[in-house]
């Protein structure tokens, strides 16, 4: 042993806690920085100090080094989808069933828009079809953050958020549909064509179902102390994500089934009402910032005109769909137009589902790629801005924290 081996080896390698602790500070600090000088939502400080930190800007933050913080990214995805999921509530949905069906509307109708807009710009139909299955969705974690972050509530902001989970649901059911077309495409066997959508479909459900039922029986056992119920949450959530990570399950479906059944099979009541935006917000930080420096400029110019069109024919879709049952479902007059706009953002979900799409075949997802993740930057930067609009101008914000 030299005199000098108790030193550390230059370059230092990749530590995953350290990275996380620098993602976590620059996040911190430029999206404070971006709401006090701009008076921007804190999500767009995020995003843009991962592209300037990215491939797109300065380039310290490479893929290699952006891999080690895959655990902290699911984990905070996992716990914006299980949020979300806890705000979707069976009985208001049926005694409200117009809501339903204006979310069924906004569904169906973008992506008609989209696939008949791909289709006619010479976008080969399952490739149209697959982009559009995934364009239904709106960005969960932009459109919940913005709202806390605002502190909103009111008619638009539970809506937006109630029609944000089933989109996501409703793209998630549409791809996996779509997974037989594509094996199909690439000559697979029929055994992948048709358990393939099944397992991923039938597996997720009953693993979020196995996990509310976990917590709901464990919850009751440990009595009415918030501290437990918030340890419980937590440890059910990473082992969820965990859990569909190793059984190649959807991490989306999993996570929106545990939050959604997590509320409505409760009817004792014996979990209490846990605020997990106390600690995940640490997490929903690195979240946006490591996908602000995957995010490349050059995929805008890739897509061209295309990502405009397609995100032009998604949102006539989606406020149609709006609009055609706002008042029907007893929302106030003139908001209807606001809660489509709080439909427009498009992120962290697009990118998941084009990856699990494209990621069987390189090939279709080379082609799919061009054009989802063009129109998902450019929904990236805009989305909050729309959001933090509808929001202020439906006058549900109240101070910002």
């Amino acid at each position: 042993m030299s005199n000098l081996e108790f030193l550390p080896q230059f370059p230092l390698a990749a530590n995953p806690l350290a990275l996380f602790g620098v993602l976590l500070l620059a996040g911190a600090l430029g999206g404070e920085l971006v709401r006090r000088v701009l008076n921007l939502p804190r999500i767009t400080g995020y995003v843009l100090i991962g592209l300037t930190l990215g491939a797109s800007g300065l380039d310290v933050l490479n893929t290699s080094m952006l891999g080690y913080t895959r655990v902290f990214l699911d984990i905070g995805l996992g716990l914006v989808l299980f949020d979300l999921g806890r705000r979707v509530d069976f009985a208001w949905l049926m005694r409200d069933q117009w809501l339903a069906a204006m979310a069924l509307a906004e569904c169906a109708l973008s992506f008609g828009c989209m696939f008949g807009a791909l289709v006619w710009f010479d976008v080969e139909p399952l490739y149209a079809a697959v982009a559009a299955a995934i364009g239904v969705s709106s960005s969960p974690a932009i459109t919940l953050l913005v709202a806390r972050d605002l502190k909103a509530e009111g008619q638009v902001t539970e809506r937006a958020l109630n029609l944000v989970a089933i989109n996501s649901v409703a793209a998630f059911v549409l791809v996996t549909m779509l997974l037989s077309a594509i094996h199909r495409e690439y000559q697979a066997s029929w055994f992948a064509m048709v358990l393939h959508p099944l397992y991923l479909m039938g597996a997720s459900l009953f693993a979020g179902a196995a996990a509310s039922w976990l917590t709901l029986g464990l919850a009751g056992w440990l009595g009415k102390r918030v501290e437990l119920h918030a340890a419980l949450l937590l440890a059910v959530v990473v082992l969820l994500v965990g859990a569909a990570e190793a059984l190649k399950l959807s991490i989306l479906i999993s996570l929106l089934t545990y939050g959604v059944l997590v509320r409505n099979l409760d009817r004792e009541h014996v979990l209490m009402h846990v605020d997990v935006g106390r600690f995940s917000q640490i997490f929903f930080i690195v979240l946006f910032v490591a996908t602000g420096a995957i995010l490349q400029i050059g995929d805008i110019v890739a897509g061209g005109a295309i990502a405009v069109v397609y995100i032009a024919a998604r949102f006539v879709g989606k406020s149609v769909g709006v609009l055609c049952f706002a008042h029907l479902s007893g929302i106030r007059a003139g908001s209807g137009g606001l809660l489509s706009i709080a439909l427009l953002p498009m992120s962290g979900i697009a990118f998941a589902m084009t990856h699990s799409a494209g990621s069987l075949y390189p090939g279709f997802n080379a082609k799919l790629s061009v054009i989802v993740l063009a129109a998902a930057l450019i929904l990236e930067l805009i989305g909050p801005l729309a959001v933090q609009f509808a929001l202020r101008r439906a006058g549900e914000a109240q101070e910002e924290a």
